[in-house]
């Protein structure tokens, strides 16, 4: 059958990225605690299109993925940014993973477990013979205000702040260590179940430990740096205010390479 989208197109220009969006697969992760653990992926895969060519394969993309191993790491990664390029005839190809992970949490004084959910992804590169990988995760804090604090006879405003990281891995980098930055960054982490005497540590704890959202944000920044397995990272954070009509936000930028550079970058 003609192959039209390998004929000439009509406006001979280079396209960045063309590809598939919005796909969902069952997928498995690492979990630093017990090994693996499955969850359900939004995935996104493209490519360069060179001029010369009128349109993509998509169908080639679904053929990509569907032959991808269920686990999502170093090696499964590479082997799928590799298989797009050369299946669709491209100098670069690009992915990523959306996916929500769960971790056991324990409340600080009753011990008692529960699961909180962190929306992570994995974004990957490869461009000019290099595969470049980028873990993402948000998490959730708790801030109290030091300026409320300090004015105010009696308490201070406290709201949910979500603070979200991205970051460049050498070597073996677990979203266990991005997601604890996070809550070891803001005045309290955010709990999923909490019993009164939970709740009392909670509050008092998050008093004695007020933080702006420039705080929050520094504190991240500095520990991602501190991190040996950490090459680069982008953090941010925004705090949905309890008494402002707006939230506030940060954000620090530290990628320290260009995401498109195609330099290697060893994922989780």
């Amino acid at each position: 059958m003609r192959d039209v989208q390998s004929g000439p197109a009509d406006v001979a220009l280079r396209i960045d990225r063309v590809g598939v969006k919005n796909l969902s697969v069952p997928l498995t992760v690492r979990d630093r605690a017990r090994g693996r653990q499955q969850t359900v992926a939004r995935v996104d895969l493209s490519v360069d299109l060179p001029a010369e060519f009128k349109g993509t394969h998509m169908s080639r993309f679904l053929e990509a993925l569907r032959d991808m191993e269920t686990t999502l790491d170093t090696a499964s990664c590479g082997r799928l940014l590799l298989d797009l390029r050369d299946r669709l005839q491209a100098r670069s190809s690009h992915l990523c993973f959306h996916f929500t992970y769960f971790l056991e949490q324990r409340a600080p004084v009753t011990g008692s477990p529960a699961l909180m959910d962190y929306a992570c992804f994995l974004r990957g590169t490869l461009m000019d013979g290099g595969v470049e990988l980028i873990l993402g995760v948000e998490v959730p804090v708790m801030t109290v205000c030091p300026c409320s604090k300090a004015i105010s006879a009696e308490g201070a405003h406290s709201q949910r702040a979500m603070v979200r990281i991205e970051a460049g891995c050498s070597g073996m980098l677990w979203l266990e260590d991005l997601i604890a930055i996070a809550q070891e960054s803001g005045s309290s982490p955010v709990y999923a179940l909490l019993k009164r005497e939970d709740e009392k540590f909670v509050t008092e704890a998050a008093f004695a430990s007020p933080t702006f959202v420039e705080d929050v944000v520094r504190n991240a920044a500095s520990r991602l740096a501190a991190h040996p397995k950490v090459r680069g990272f982008r953090v941010e954070v925004e705090s949905f205010e309890s008494i402002h009509n707006h939230s506030a936000y940060a954000r620090i930028d530290q990628m320290g390479v260009d995401e498109t550079s195609g330099r290697d970058i060893v994922n989780p």
